[in-house]
């Protein structure tokens, strides 16, 4: 059954795209602060890559775990409360990142991701029930733009206050901004222009029996693989990069600016969303993975951290943006409407399924090769999808 769409939500589309933008940019702030202050802690304590793609993948099974009962967790918490639970993920995580150690330190960062991964699945659903088709790429656009907004300022402010102010500073401030989150998203429900209403929870479903109804729709099928490559390449950036620029005789400071930069590429969104109209979704889609593809290849080829390897960096990034921006649209645009929630919580799977498959590639090359060689199979998977890509249906 059909959710109702409210009916403001059909003649304020654009309010509804704005409000959900800002949203999305508080919690990305809360998430982006840490974002460079996290792999750097890591790799001070653990001394190398692998030993920091273990750690990561400890807390990626965590994250699945989430992921695959969301929807019980909806069902039992109502889609409100699911949002609030993810800004109150995203405050322990704060906590345990700061005060743990071991397996807390794996936990934080589990619950980070696990909060990043409820909030992706709740505004999707809130997109494809309240936004029409016609405006889903302006509404990621967007999304996008005021996301890279937060991503900009984030994580230079995080590494500087863990230098010059305090230790605890960036972590205080994450957990503040994940308050504010949670605030603005009941004021939005409860305001005089609601612009999320309550959804209707539809009884759990086991996941892995919504695999093969999924896999077996070929569009959704390369939807998934496009998001999952997009992540696993921004897994890997926004962990390894800064370690790279270090490893390079560069500044904390300068390996934030890296991730800063790279971020508000963002910015570039609505010449994005003007190129996709332009050249089609599908096309800017294969332009995007074949670009980033070709960057982590050089990467490869130069081998051991090298200051030249931070344009490629910047290079990959580049080609990760354009499909940031336009790689949830083939899935809100072929998924039928009626099993959009079951679907969703599969679609969704891939920030969990990259953040599970990063450490664990790192973690087996690094048994017999060394870390460099892990930049030739993310530039194999990148540039494999992007020929998958040309299969997409012309017009999404």
């Amino acid at each position: 059954m059909f959710h109702r769409r409210p009916l403001g939500l059909t003649t304020i589309t654009s309010d509804a795209g704005g409000s959900i933008a800002k949203l999305a940019a508080v919690e990305g702030f809360s998430r982006a602060v840490l974002v460079g202050v996290v792999p750097l802690i890591a790799y001070e304590v653990l001394d190398s890559k692998e030993a920091v793609a273990l750690t990561y993948l400890v807390a990626a099974f965590f994250t699945l775990f989430v992921t695959l009962n969301f929807n019980r967790l909806e069902r039992l918490l109502q889609r409100r409360w699911v949002v609030t639970l993810g800004g109150c993920f995203l405050i322990g995580a704060a906590m345990l990142l700061y005060f743990g150690e071991g397996v807390f330190f794996s936990m934080g960062i589990g619950m980070r991701s696990a909060a990043a991964s409820i909030f992706t699945v709740c505004m999707s659903l809130y997109i494809m029930e309240y936004i029409q088709k016609a405006h889903f790429t302006k509404t990621e656009s967007r999304r996008m733009l005021f996301n890279g907004a937060a991503w900009l300022t984030a994580p230079l402010t995080g590494v500087y206050l863990w230098e010059k102010v305090g230790h605890i500073a960036p972590f205080i401030l994450s957990a503040t901004a994940a308050g504010l989150m949670i605030l603005f998203f009941w004021y939005l429900r409860l305001g005089d222009n609601q612009i999320l209403k309550a959804a209707k929870p539809r009884p759990p479903t086991t996941p892995l029996r919504l695999l093969p109804r999924y896999f077996g729709q070929k569009n959704l099928r390369i939807a998934y693989f496009v998001t999952l490559s997009r992540s696993m390449f921004w897994a890997t950036l926004f962990v390894y990069a800064p370690i790279y620029v270090v490893e390079a005789g560069y500044s904390k400071m300068f390996a934030a600016g890296l991730l800063s930069a790279a971020s508000g590429l963002l910015f570039l969104s609505p010449l994005i969303r003007r190129l996709a109209e332009r050249f089609t979704t599908k096309n800017v889609i294969i332009c995007g993975l074949s670009v980033a593809g070709c960057s982590m290849c050089i990467l490869g080829i130069i081998g051991n951290a090298q200051p030249i390897g931070i344009v490629f960096w910047m290079t990959a990034s580049m080609g990760g943006a354009l499909v940031d921006v336009l790689g949830n649209i083939p899935f809100m645009r072929t998924v039928k409407p009626y099993e959009r929630t079951e679907m969703t919580m599969v679609f969704s799977t891939w920030r969990e399924m990259s953040e599970l498959m990063t450490p664990l590639c790192i973690t087996l090359i690094g048994l017999l090769f060394p870390f460099y060689m892990y930049y030739f199979l993310l530039a194999g998977i990148l540039l494999s999808v992007s020929v998958a890509a040309t299969m997409l249906p012309r017009r999404l």
